[in-house]
C-alpha cells in the first residue's frame, strides 16, 4: 500500500493580503480549506510547511497532522517551492506526495483523489491541475495582438484548445520529485479542475469572489 501524505506550503509573507494564508473566508481561515479536503481524500497525513508560529497554531486547529517548519530562506518571494518540497522530503517519509496551495479555497476531496488515482495507477508519474482555455483574442501591453492577425482573425473553433495550469495542486512520486527536483516530471498527467472551481485567490477581488462562490455550494 502507497504511503500518501500532502503538504500545504503556507508561508507567512503576502504582499498583496497580509496574512493571506490564514484570512477569514466566510468564518474559516483560509488554510482549512485545503487542510479539510486533504483530511476528507485518501491522502493518509496531512503536513503545513511554514515559516510562520501563527500559521502554525491555526494549521493545527484546522486538523493538521503535524507541522514543517520551513527554514526562511524557502519562504522569501523569490523561493521555489520545489526546493520546499524537496526539504519537506528530507524530514517526512513518503511514497506519493500531494502538494497542496492554499490559495485555492474551491479545492474538493474528490479532485484530489482523481489526481492520486491516475498516479496510483501506474499510467503517471506526476498530475497538476488544470483548466481547459477555449482561445479568446489576447493583447499585449502595447495593445498588439498575440499571436493572431487583426487582418485574418481566427474562429475560436479552429483553434487548438489548451491547458491553463490552476495551482490547485500537484502530486507526484517521490522517487521523481527526488531526482528531477521538480513538482512534476516523468510521465505527466492533468486534472481537470471546472473553471467555477479553478479561482485563486492573489488579489481582494479574488477575495470577494471566492467569498460568494463559497456563499452557494
Amino acid at each position: 500500500m502507497n504511503n500518501i501524505v500532502s503538504v500545504i506550503l503556507a508561508r507567512g509573507g503576502s504582499k498583496g493580503i497580509p496574512k493571506k494564508n490564514i484570512v477569514d473566508i466566510n468564518g474559516r481561515p483560509l488554510l482549512y480549506y485545503s487542510i479539510d479536503a486533504s483530511k476528507r481524500s485518501d491522502v493518509n497525513k496531512t503536513f503545513v510547511s511554514t515559516d510562520c508560529k501563527e500559521i502554525s497554531r491555526v494549521a493545527l486547529e484546522c486538523g493538521a497532522s503535524g507541522i514543517i517548519d520551513r527554514p526562511k530562506q524557502l519562504a522569501t518571494d523569490k523561493a521555489m517551492s520545489d526546493d520546499a518540497l524537496i526539504h519537506f522530503a528530507t524530514i517526512v517519509s513518503f511514497d506519493i506526495l500531494v502538494f497542496i496551495q492554499p490559495t485555492s479555497a474551491m479545492i474538493k476531496p474528490e479532485y484530489i483523489n482523481k489526481g492520486i488515482e491516475m498516479v496510483v495507477s501506474g499510467k503517471y508519474d506526476s498530475v497538476f491541475t488544470a483548466t481547459e482555455e477555449h482561445w479568446i483574442p489576447k493583447w499585449n501591453q502595447k495593445v498588439e495582438p498575440v499571436d493572431w492577425d487583426i487582418y485574418n482573425r481566427p474562429m475560436r473553433q479552429d483553434k487548438e484548445e489548451l491547458y491553463t495550469e490552476n495551482g490547485m495542486f500537484y502530486i507526484t512520486k517521490r522517487n521523481n520529485l527526488l531526482t528531477s527536483k521538480l513538482r512534476y516530471s516523468g510521465k505527466i498527467g492533468v486534472v481537470k479542475i471546472p473553471l467555477i472551481d479553478s479561482f485563486q485567490i492573489d488579489t481582494i477581488e479574488d477575495l470577494e469572489l471566492i467569498k460568494k462562490l463559497k456563499m452557494n455550494e
